[in-house]
């Protein structure tokens, strides 16, 4: 693109006087109700098809294995990691009148370290039956010091030592002795962990494989008789355990499940009304790259004796959302002739650990490990202290377990060859590799089969010789959108240069046009007209110029949530607005904002190719900033698009946009150099320029200048 289209990108974003970005638009219904609508029919889509292909014992003996692989891969688990050395220490040992307790630890990868209390009984009469027993969120921290969750929940592990049980209890990465986090998405805007395929959930998973290890290699403990249990986030590793690992024998998770219509549009009534992703941190899911309901995670442990546990008050994990699920996993165990391994255990009461769960999940144990139906009973005991409980003095030098976000999913990386000639070969073979590797890994919230466009005229208007149409057309099933376009009256246009906006460059575009096309570009779908500031006759003025003289016409793209569709931040936990838990409706769907927000924005340069008057005209897209690298990514799909021009889009995936999976594909000097051969103008800011070095070196080798960096 020559100095003409950088003069009218900068001419239609750059703030001149008196005009200025108009303010941010009062919430809209319309948006509201397609993006609720949106989530309820993608979980239901998702609920329907999960175990749907499973009729007959053969059918689950041929998928079991793909969905083992397909869990790992969503935790960060596959191929599974090498079992480094354990490192296992007891640093002490405390006696009771009816059990002992071992404080330990142990390192499940190099520096990442698992602190944790092994009780025992006082007398162990041969090997005897193990459960591994994983905390839910109950930290215990005194003066600033964290004592860890298992001092909360010892009297779990009481009863069983003093029932003939080893049962190893172990600190969660967020309120362990050393903490790490569990919230990255959930309220410190770390979206970057879904882009890097990060999910705390596989580091609590793997910590716990690695403790079912360490009860293996103790001489007390028989390898073939070990259970899981623990409650709410603890009910969820259990879930993630008995789901990826067949080594445990029995399963009990307590208040830790719900299917996706629970979390992301019906949950309890109240503060989790449209859902209770609010009330979850980020180690309650694994990241859903293949799109699975939680009914799923259920049928993995089939056909082991399996015991869901849930209160019929719990507000973060309603009754229909773990009802549903148990329906299908308890038809799934009949059909493989263990209908008695299976059962639902609701009691009455909230989401707390009471005495009836307890004893129901006590008696499980007892019927699976132990062949003992008898009654149980459950005394109150003396608590232990927390500093008695204390594994560490001090926390180790090398621990990792703060950072290990930063380690746990390595990111992919890219050294060019030494040779031209080798390097222009793996080019070749690469990109095809990553592209395969974006639809698969990145992309695949993207409906298989999409619905029809239905392109209909949603009409025009005009004003001092600019033309502005509007066209309303289906992205996908739900998701209708409308595209706008902008030309000079009585001018075929030969090129249209496809802007691809977020809320500040949509409200750019609203003051530039000025009042004449606002209800066109409102779409009729806001409650009432906003002030704008006043319309600049200068820019208009411009516009019109250049559109006339290069014969352009300007494609307005505003993808799903932008403009006509913007939503309020209605997802509210504690009657406080809280906009983050709408983006991760979208990560427990399979999905990103972003990433469907690239498909819109494909199905927008399918609506242009439509349009009569313009299918001879070249396309171009821009967009600034993220939406910069959206409008790279939907043309990397689309070989109708000409060229790009690409204003100060983020060097890498850490700043933005979030794409699932996408830092374990490729980072943003990659995804520029796959638009070759067509052009790419890349504006960045001098301090970044030294960022997109590998895209240059990568072309100075492959030879031509489609890639230009304009360094500002």
């Amino acid at each position: 693109m020559s100095a003409r289209r950088c003069f009218l990108f900068l001419l239609l974003l750059a703030p001149l006087a008196p005009a200025a970005a108009p303010p941010i638009e009062s919430p809209t219904a319309h948006g509201d109700r397609v993006r609720d609508d949106y989530f309820a029919r993608q979980a239901q889509k998702l609920g329907e098809e999960a175990l749907a292909e499973v009729r007959t014992k053969a059918d689950w003996d041929r998928v079991r294995p793909r969905l083992r692989r397909e869990f790992l891969d969503m935790m960060g688990l596959w191929p599974l990691p090498a079992r480094s050395r354990l490192e296992a220490t007891i640093t002490g040992t405390i006696e009771t009148k009816t059990y002992r307790v071992e404080k330990l630890h142990f390192q499940s990868r190099p520096g990442l370290y698992v602190s944790a209390n092994l009780y025992l009984p006082k007398k162990v009469v041969a090997p005897c039956p193990a459960v591994l027993y994983v905390c839910g969120h109950g930290a215990v921290i005194r003066d600033g010091v964290s004592f860890g969750n298992k001092v909360t929940y010892q009297h779990h592990a009481a009863w069983y030592a003093e029932n003939g049980y080893a049962c190893l209890v172990l600190d969660t990465l967020q309120l362990g002795e050393i903490q790490g986090l569990h919230h990255g998405t959930n309220h410190l805007g770390m979206w970057w962990w879904a882009s890097r395929g990060y999910t705390p959930a596989g580091v609590e998973l793997w910590n716990a494989i690695r403790g079912i290890d360490y009860l293996e290699s103790r001489p007390e403990v028989d390898r073939k008789r070990i259970g899981v249990t623990g409650r709410s986030g603890g009910g969820a590793t259990s879930w993630w355990v008995g789901a990826a690992d067949d080594r445990v024998s029995c399963i009990v998770p307590v208040a830790g499940l719900a299917d996706l219509t629970a979390h992301v549009h019906e949950g309890y009534p109240g503060r989790f009304a449209d859902g209770v992703v609010a009330g979850h941190c980020d180690c309650m899911y694994h990241l859903n790259t293949y799109r699975w309901d939680y009914t799923l995670v259920m049928a993995l442990c089939a056909p082991r004796p399996l015991l869901l546990g849930n209160s019929d008050r719990d507000d973060i994990f309603p009754v229909p959302g773990y009802r549903r699920p148990a329906e299908k996993v308890k038809k799934l165990y009949a059909l493989l002739g263990a209908a008695d391994r299976f059962a639902l255990l609701e009691t009455k009461g909230p989401h707390e650990d009471t005495p009836a769960l307890r004893l129901g999940e006590f008696r499980w144990m007892n019927r699976w490990l132990k062949g003992d139906t008898s009654p149980i009973t459950d005394t109150t005991r003396p608590r232990l202290t927390p500093q008695q409980l204390k594994v560490f003095d001090r926390p180790p030098a090398d621990a990792i377990n703060d950072v290990v976000h930063e380690r746990f999913r390595p990111l992919a990386r890219f050294e060019l060859p030494q040779s031209p000639e080798v390097t222009r070969e793996w080019w070749k073979g690469k990109a095809a590799e990553l592209r395969h590797g974006l639809l698969d890994r990145t992309f695949r919230g993207w409906p298989a089969k999409p619905p029809a466009l239905v392109v209909r005229p949603a009409g025009e208007a005009r004003q001092d010789g600019i033309l502005l149409r509007g066209y309303d057309f289906t992205s996908e099933e739900g998701v209708p959108l409308r595209l706008f376009v902008a030309q000079a009256e009585g001018v075929q246009p030969t090129e249209v240069i496809a802007n691809v906006v977020d809320e500040e460059e949509w409200g750019r575009w609203l003051a530039d046009l000025g009042p004449a096309f606002r209800e066109l570009l409102h779409g009729g779908v806001n409650p009432a007209p906003r002030p704008y500031p006043d319309h600049s006759a200068k820019r208009f003025t411009q516009l019109l110029r250049t559109m006339r003289a290069y014969r352009l016409a300007y494609a307005i793209v505003a993808p799903r949530g932008v403009g006509p569709t913007r939503w309020s931040e209605s997802s509210r936990f504690d009657g406080k607005p809280v906009g983050q838990h709408i983006r991760r409706r979208f990560l427990i769907l399979g999905q990103t904002l972003e990433g469907q927000q690239v498909w819109d924005v494909r199905r927008a340069i399918a609506c242009l190719g439509s349009v009569a008057d313009l299918k001879k005209a070249t396309l171009s897209l821009q967009g600034k900033g993220e939406s910069a690298a959206i409008a790279l990514y939907a043309g990397l799909f689309e070989p109708g698009v000409a060229s790009f021009d690409l204003w100060h889009p983020p060097s890498s995936h850490r700043r933005g946009p979030t794409l699932l999976n996408v830092l374990t594909i490729l980072d943003m000097p990659q995804a520029v150099a796959l638009a070759l051969p067509r052009p790419v103008r890349l504006h960045v800011e001098s301090d970044r320029a030294k960022e997109w070095e590998w895209t240059e070196q990568l072309q100075a080798v492959l030879g031509g200048k489609a890639i230009r960096l304009l360094v500002e």
